[in-house]
């Protein structure tokens, strides 16, 4: 056919106009046919009965006609067209049945489904298109009331067809009603009721009945009626065996073929609104993931993006299309040891299975980086081959600067810029660690300013910090880069000096008591001179703790004092027989006696909601009563834990504090400090679980409050500690929390229902703007990891509302309630 002429006329024919305006419009541009159209068979059949048509394109339903029919028409010879014209049929629907069993059975030389139509310039210009080149007999009523026809009908269809035979109309819709036959061969004149009738009766009884016409009146006209009227194909008398068997196997099949093509139909129709739902489901879903303010991410094995939400654009800058199929790592900072150690995790989550969660940083468009965290999870299922993940990343900036200021506030004393005691403590303990191993000495110096009360008393305390701060700047300078220089509190200072003897410390330590003596101090227009007492404990490994050097470092502090201040001591065992133990003996023996005598009180003060201004719950505070005075415990506690003798303290508090609960049945909750001693102590839990028992109090009243450095001394330990008393029913709580550099990298790891920030960073919350940001920050961290809050050290109003603000859940304090004996809150 590649030899196409302009005068070629192609018949097209669909009854749907979008697809009909379709296929024309790309033959017309594309062929050199003249293009006809028609949307109707009936259109179709008058063209063909007036016009040379030289090529057909057809599509399967035409209303109650259909492209077989107009195909047999074709092929019948009746149309002006040759009755081999090559017939394309671009179907709606496809399927292979139809493709090979319908289109070989009707004469079509190519059918294609409307998606392939682009085909049909392929098959245009083929050379030679060849129409497209096995069962059971099927039931054939004959109408015919010659005996001859109707033996001759035997003879040639026998083969493939029983058959019923009727001589006139009544009697073949009789049996055709009882027989329901594939194919009905019916001749036009008969006698009484005539074929076409009948042919009328049976196509409005059943439309689909495959009719074939036997006629002795071959006329166009007359095919036209009956194929019209319903007739599946017509055969003239006299016929042709092989035209008669090829007329009745080819009707016989049309309705198997109708109702293929109506049930794929129907399926496709199933499918496509099935798509379409699940298309809306997609929108639906997927606006709502661009709605996420989490980035939603996957991953191939190879860990290269394969989805992204539009999170990823809000938090990066790159759009979606400019990251599928990268690899995650190309947008990952990774010059930070901590990110190389990401690339390490990343790596082994993709060869790995199971969930896992890291922070690294991001980088993004502007080449600034960002703090994320990274939930990811293998997606792999049992049956599939190819491994996948899957996850979330969320933008933890703020959570991250927040917090690194946080550990450095918490590291570091907000007055001077020194590290503050904490940080000083958990070196100490390093520095103790490796000269038990035999890395020392080294030494610890211990500073306390002479006379600086007076200062502040004198000229007040903004004077006073700047003195503190000018003592800093001072002492730093002439110290060396090794050197950890700490301000432990008020006026006291104190210098670990990594592997120095004690000598070259004494050294350091009357240089430094030099330099204080020899430097004059500016304020308001006056100049003052300040001396310093210095006590040095030589860290040799032979104690068994860091507080051991600390009590020796104290020691050695009070002797220099007591030798004329201004001066620097090293401590030696006759410091410790001479001053600390004797105080420490005496402290122990009236614990004894004050238990024994009925003299250890609890005191309460009261812990309130601020939002509500009522009461929560009550702190227990532990007196003494020694002749008639009340011992606050900073002047007893010392001593005990210097002795190791607070975990006895402890639980005759714990005894105290329950049977406190017992008594005053309307005391709501009572917490109850505990030592760090007495926290280690194993006797612990089964005492209190000893005491609930006793007294019948309910566990949820009771609230076990520890240290922060006493909870981080032994995470393991703490938690399950902390555990056991929890499975008791009782609550648990970090005191004092804010003031461990290490805080915030444990405390998700600590089972506490509530934190209680430590005062010092309360008390001067309405003028100190660090303290605010301290608090504020402490507050965020705690409520994210739905922890409660309680600041203690609440001296005002003011505190109390900036406290509410900042969204604080409890507060406690002298402004809110001093602490009294029970009776001044209950009564019998």
């Amino acid at each position: 056919m590649s030899s196409q002429t302009q005068s070629k006329t192609l018949l097209l024919v669909n009854t749907n106009q979008e697809r009909l305006a379709t296929i024309s419009r790309l033959l017309a541009e594309n062929t050199k046919f003249e293009v006809v159209t028609a949307n109707s068979a009936a259109d179709a059949i008058k063209i063909m009965r007036v016009s040379v048509i030289h090529f057909v394109v057809s599509n399967i339903k035409m209303g109650s006609f259909d492209g077989w029919r107009l195909a047999r028409l074709v092929r019948s010879g009746v149309f002006k067209c040759s009755a081999d014209t090559p017939f394309v049929i671009v179907a709606n629907t496809w399927c292979e049945h139809i493709a090979n069993t319908t289109a070989r059975e009707f004469g079509v030389n190519r059918l294609l489904s409307f998606e392939e139509h682009t085909k049909l310039l392929q098959i245009i210009n083929e050379d030679q298109l060849e129409p497209i080149e096995d069962r059971e007999k099927l039931q054939l009523l004959a109408i015919e009331d010659n005996p001859e026809t109707s033996n001759l009908v035997s003879r040639i269809l026998s083969s493939r067809f029983e058959i019923h035979h009727a001589k006139d109309g009544e009697e073949g819709l009789k049996i055709w009603r009882d027989l329901k036959p594939a194919l009905v061969l019916l001749d036009v004149m008969l006698p009484g009721l005539s074929g076409k009738d009948v042919l009328r009766q049976i196509m409005a009884e059943c439309p689909s009945q495959s009719v074939v016409i036997m006629t002795a009146n071959h006329t166009m006209e007359l095919a036209e009626e009956l194929m019209l009227g319903g007739a599946a194909d017509f055969v003239t008398k006299p016929f042709r065996a092989e035209q008669l068997r090829r007329a009745c196997e080819t009707a016989a099949r049309r309705e198997d073929y109708l109702i293929s093509n109506q049930q794929f139909a129907a399926k496709v129709d199933s499918l496509n609104k099935s798509r379409q739902n699940y298309q809306q489901i997609f929108e639906a879903h997927q606006q709502l993931l661009d709605q996420l303010g989490s980035v939603v991410i996957e991953l191939d094995a190879d860990g290269n993006i394969t989805f992204l939400n539009q999170a990823w654009t809000r938090l990066t800058g790159f759009s979606i299309e400019h990251c599928l199929n990268q690899p995650l790592s190309n947008y990952i900072e990774s010059h930070s040891p901590s990110d190389r150690h990401f690339s390490q995790q990343i790596s082994d989550l993709l060869s790995a299975s199971g969930r896992n969660s890291f922070e690294f940083q991001l980088k993004n468009n502007r080449s600034k980086t960002l703090w994320v965290e990274a939930k990811i999870k293998d997606c792999q299922s049992e049956n599939d081959t190819h491994k996948s993940f899957s996850g979330t990343i969320d933008d933890i900036t703020d959570r991250k600067k927040a917090q690194q200021d946080l550990e450095y506030l918490a590291m570091h004393d907000s007055l001077t810029g020194l590290f503050n005691r904490h940080y000083f403590e958990a070196e100490l303990n390093q520095f103790a660690a490796t000269a038990s191993r035999g890395n020392g000495p080294h030494c610890l110096l211990y500073a306390d300013l002479d006379h600086f009360k007076v200062i502040n008393d004198t000229l007040g305390h903004q004077q006073g910090d700047a003195v503190l701060r000018d003592i800093s700047v001072l002492v730093k300078e002439r110290l060396r880069d090794s050197d950890i220089f700490s301000r432990i509190g008020g006026d006291e200072f104190a210098i670990l000096l990594p592997n120095t003897k004690s000598q070259e410390a004494i050294i350091i330590a009357e240089a430094l008591c030099k330099l204080l003596d020899n430097y004059q101090f500016k304020l308001k227009d006056k100049f003052f001179r300040l001396n310093c007492s210095i006590g040095i404990a030589e860290i040799d490994g032979d104690e068994q703790n860091s507080e051991e050097y600390m009590k020796q470092a104290d020691i050695a502090l009070y002797a220099a004092k007591k030798q004329g201040r201004n001066m620097a001591h090293l401590y030696t065992a006759d410091d410790a027989q001479s001053i600390e133990l004797k105080t420490s003996m005496e402290w122990t023996q009236k614990i004894h006696q004050a238990v024994a005598n009925d003299n250890l009180a609890l005191y309460l003060q009261p812990v309130v909601n601020i939002q509500s201004r009522q009461t929560a719950y009550y702190e227990a505070l532990v007196r003494l009563k020694i002749d008639g005075q009340i011992i606050l415990p900073g002047e007893f506690i010392p001593a005990l834990e210097r002795e190791g003798y607070m975990s006895f303290l402890d639980m005759q508090v714990i005894k105290n504090a329950i049977k406190y609960l017992k008594t005053y049945p309307e005391l709501p909750k009572l917490s109850v400090n505990l030592s760090a001693q007495g926290f280690s102590d194993e006797r612990l839990v089964p005492a209190i679980k000893e005491q609930i028992e006793t007294y019948q109090v309910e566990p949820s009243r009771i609230i076990f409050e520890l240290t922060e450095s006493a909870s981080l001394s032994n995470i393991a330990a703490t938690k399950k500690i902390v555990s056991n008393i929890a499975e008791l029913g009782c609550d648990f709580s970090i005191d004092d929390f804010g003031t461990g550099f290490s805080t915030f990298s444990y405390l998700k790891q600590l089972p506490a229902q509530s934190v209680k920030i430590d005062g010092s960073f309360v008390i001067d919350l309405v003028s100190n703007p660090v303290d605010n940001a301290l608090v504020k920050a402490i507050y965020e961290v705690a409520t994210a990891l739905d922890k409660e809050t309680v600041a203690e050290f609440v001296e005002n109003e003011a505190t109390l509302n900036i406290l509410e603000s900042i969204g604080v859940t409890y507060a406690q304090g002298y402004h809110l309630g001093k602490p009294a004996p029970i009776d001044d809150y209950f009564s019998n």
